[in-house]
């Protein structure tokens, strides 16, 4: 169903099935496949390819020459009706690929609101990428990454399988990321190591002088105190009697599976 106020170039080709929401516009030579859901207002430049069950939602903006929803790269793929779910107000710019997931995964690869997907990012399948984030031109995540709400994630960055990014965490350029990195860290290298708290992203997050202050004094337990994990687990926890704020680290630390940068 193509509603009426749609904006489809002639020599793009959307499948019988799809459907485009009120006030899209499909650009030249893009192809769109009969199971493709496209909300109101969104934006293909021009020759983009949007596949699968993909469900893509208001106001994204996609340039030339990205690819959405296709099949993704696992060697155990076998045409599984997986899928990909794209939120709103998304920046996906362009040869931006975004494979759908696997039967052995979630079965969907996920991007919420108001991220920027510079040029030549790769989102594998199965991923889940929050809101509000940034992934640098050529960020590559491989497949079940998780990257959550405020995270900036390098150019030429590489983050491995099955690892997790907290919220408000900054990896550097030309990083590759074999573990998970805590909330609002700075991590830099290959393989990546923690480089103090983002303190200039939680002060345009509007984060208050005792939040921050009860976040470094966690990641001085975490990194400077010489304790074990699960050492520095109990102090962290008796630090959110008096700032809810850490809390975060010990929500992520239960979700990590991959141990943490140290």
């Amino acid at each position: 169903m193509i509603d009426k106020t749609a904006f489809i170039h002639p020599s793009s080709i959307v499948e019988e099935g799809a459907v485009i929401g009120a006030a899209a516009h499909i650009g030249p030579f893009c192809y769109i496949g009969s199971q493709v859901e496209i909300g109101a207002g969104t934006v293909l430049k021009s020759h983009v390819v949007v596949n699968g069950i993909t469900k893509i939602g208001c106001d994204n903006q996609i340039y030339q020459f990205a690819s959405v929803g296709e099949a993704n790269q696992d060697l155990k793929y076998a045409g599984e009706p997986t899928r990909v779910e794209i939120g709103d107000r998304n920046r996906i710019r362009e040869s931006v690929t975004i494979h759908r997931g696997t039967a052995q995964g979630s079965g969907v690869t996920r991007v919420g609101n108001d991220n920027l997907l510079m040029v030549n990012v790769h989102i594998a399948h199965d991923c889940i990428v929050g809101n509000s984030c940034v992934l640098a031109n050529n960020a590559t995540l491989a497949g079940h990454v998780e990257i959550d709400d405020h995270a900036i994630i390098g150019g030429m960055t590489a983050i491995h399988q099955f690892c997790v990014i907290g919220a408000h965490v900054m990896v550097g350029g030309c990083s590759g990321v074999a573990q998970d990195v805590p909330p609002f860290v700075i991590a830099q290298g290959n393989h990546a190591t923690p480089f103090g708290v983002n303190v200039v992203g939680l002060k345009r997050r509007g984060f208050n002088k005792d939040e921050m202050q009860a976040i470094r004094n966690a990641y001085k337990i975490l990194y400077r105190s010489e304790k074990t994990l699960e050492e520095a687990k109990i102090e962290i926890e008796a630090l959110v009697q008096q700032q809810p704020v850490v809390q975060s680290f010990l929500d992520f630390f239960s979700r990590s599976t991959r141990g943490i940068i140290r």
